[in-house]
């Protein structure tokens, strides 16, 4: 039997801006949001993150010593929402830390699969004194699976509603999707880029950390030979279980399709664009089709690919909404979701699905670290 009570999600997605800490109530399946807080990484923290994924401070050394060190920016993180929140740590159940993602390699032979996520989570347990559960991935791995989308079952029993085929879709650096129809999980997969490339893209040419509100973009159209070159690459029509993250889809990968000299400006609207058609054209290619998608994640808060996102969907006959319409604000869905993982984890209910991953069947995840 599921354990209800108090729990906190821990996540940290692929832009690696920081962390969002969610208390949350678990009871019956369902998550009661309690109280927030983010926590940005230092920018000098961000830079090793970012130097490690891509491979230019890969070392063991460098890789051992920001495991530790992300994972006591957890453990910080956490003690300032129970401080803001008034909890002691007794109050809570246990931890479920997503950690933060620095290599995703989901393709290829089963044996040569991996996703890493640092964070240590020995270190969270000892910093808070709480039970904490990470390292999700590994587990629907090893039965055969790409380790994501892991969010599905969560947004099935949290969004899912009898008689209503629906879209939930995450647009962080990654986007992806779940497509439900009442409680069950039709298909989950990553639908491909979601604001990473915008973000590398603004980052290199201004500075800026990111496009608030999309402001950049909408000042721009779209270019039509560019937007043709990037929905070529083959990840858009691969069907089956899938999965990706800025090992593939960054800025090299970018550079080599750009051609002709752009006003950078047209190229951050193109990459919005992408980023609306990557979604649009996965649940174009599913078998049924969603009456309405509702978006979470930091994408829910971009103005202008909403906007862009909603001239899509038009054409599809798909209503466009966004999370906080069913309850859960957008920004702390993902979190929410691993406070829900950790709760299926300690009673020993699967937290994938299958069908969504390619995993053998459906697996407990996750590591279990006592206070």
């Amino acid at each position: 039997m599921a354990p209800h009570g108090l729990f906190i999600g821990l996540m940290s997605g692929t832009s690696m801006d920081g962390i969002d800490a969610v208390l949350v109530e678990v009871a019956q399946g369902q998550t009661l949001l309690k109280d927030t807080h983010t926590q940005n990484y230092d920018p000098a923290l961000r830079d090793q993150l970012a130097a490690l994924a891509a491979g230019t401070g890969d070392s063991v050394h460098a890789l051992a010593t920001l495991d530790r060190t992300v994972g006591i920016e957890f453990a910080k993180a956490t003690n300032t929402l129970l401080s803001k929140s008034k909890q002691k740590p007794t109050d809570i159940t246990a931890i479920g830390s997503h950690g933060q993602t620095v290599r995703h390699h989901p393709q290829g032979p089963t044996e040569s699969r991996y996703s890493l996520q640092i964070g240590d989570p020995a270190s969270i347990a000892e910093l808070t004194g709480i039970t904490t559960v990470a390292d999700f991935r590994r587990r629907d791995i090893a039965a055969g699976g790409q380790g994501a989308p892991l969010v599905p079952l969560f947004h099935a029993s949290q969004f899912g509603i009898q008689g209503q085929c629906r879209a939930i879709v995450n647009i962080g650096g990654i986007s992806n999707a779940t497509l439900l129809d009442g409680s069950g999980v039709l298909a989950g997969f990553d639908c491909g880029p979601g604001n990473t490339l915008l973000d590398a893209w603004i980052r290199r040419n201004t500075g800026d950390a990111f496009d608030a509100d999309g402001a950049w973009s909408a000042e721009h159209q779209a270019d039509p030979g560019l937007l043709e070159r990037l929905t070529q690459d083959p990840y858009f029509t691969r069907s089956g279980p899938r999965s990706t993250g800025p090992e593939l889809f960054n800025l090299q990968w970018l550079d080599a399709q750009l051609g002709s000299d752009l006003h950078p400006g047209v190229v951050q609207a193109t990459l919005a664009e992408l980023t609306t058609f990557a979604i649009a054209d996965s649940l174009r290619r599913c078998e049924q089709q969603p009456e309405a998608l509702f978006v979470c994640g930091g994408g829910a808060r971009n103005t202008d690919l909403m906007r862009r996102l909603h001239t899509r969907l038009d054409t599809m006959h798909i209503r466009l909404g966004t999370s906080d319409e069913l309850g859960l604000a957008a920004e702390w869905v993902e979190a929410c979701a691993f406070a829900w993982l950790a709760n299926r984890t300690l009673s020993g209910q699967p937290g994938n699905a299958e069908r969504v991953t390619g995993a053998a069947g459906p697996r407990v995840l996750g590591a279990i670290h006592p206070a």
